[in-house]
């Protein structure tokens, strides 16, 4: 550490400005990179959006003095080739897969797998228990109706005729009587 107070004061200070400029930079490089791999995922509209975020970042890492003016329209015309030969077609995108996702995606599949068998097989139980209701309808049905003659077998008491009374004798049932439409 410095002994002098101007010497002191300097050390602090340029670590400041240190952390600002580390800040910066990696506000620079990771505009970059979202504008890369928006193009390296095939997501051409996303990189469209991002073309003018990231040469705005860029613009102001000039500014604030962590790069050369030079290098920055380097980056700045190296994206926007990149963007440009894209959708041109000169170039194409093939989308890069490492280990990791390939893993990944094989698990989600192996998954999706065992959802549809699982599926599948609660299908087939409904299924099952619903032929056995359907099974045990029936049968009470064939139960019922051998049921039913069971017990016409047994000899039926006849009843003895029921007694009238006179006023009923006397009354005939009416039927009510229809009128024929008229021919015109």
């Amino acid at each position: 550490m410095p002994n002098i107070k101007s010497a002191k004061k300097r050390v602090l200070i340029t670590k400041k400005k240190n952390a600002r400029n580390r800040a910066d930079r990696s506000r620079v490089n990771n505009a970059i990179k979202a504008f890369n791999k928006a193009i390296d995922t095939a997501n051409i509209e996303e990189a469209e959006r991002l073309l003018p975020i990231t040469v705005s970042i860029i613009d102001k890492g000039v500014t604030a003095g962590i790069m050369h003016k030079n290098a920055a329209a380097n980056k700045k015309s190296a994206i926007s080739k990149r963007l440009s030969d894209i959708k041109s077609g000169k170039v194409t995108v093939v989308v890069k897969k490492d280990n990791k996702t390939i893993a990944a995606e094989k698990a989600r599949a192996a998954k999706e797998a065992r959802e549809a068998a699982r599926a599948e097989f609660r299908a087939k139980q409904l299924e099952k228990e619903a032929e056995k209701v359907e099974q045990k309808k029936k049968k009470a049905v064939k139960e019922k109706a051998e049921e039913k003659p069971a017990k016409a077998e047994k000899p039926v008491k006849e009843k003895a005729p029921k007694k009238t009374t006179k006023k009923a004798e006397e009354k005939p049932a009416e039927a009510p009587v229809e009128e024929a439409p008229k021919a015109e």
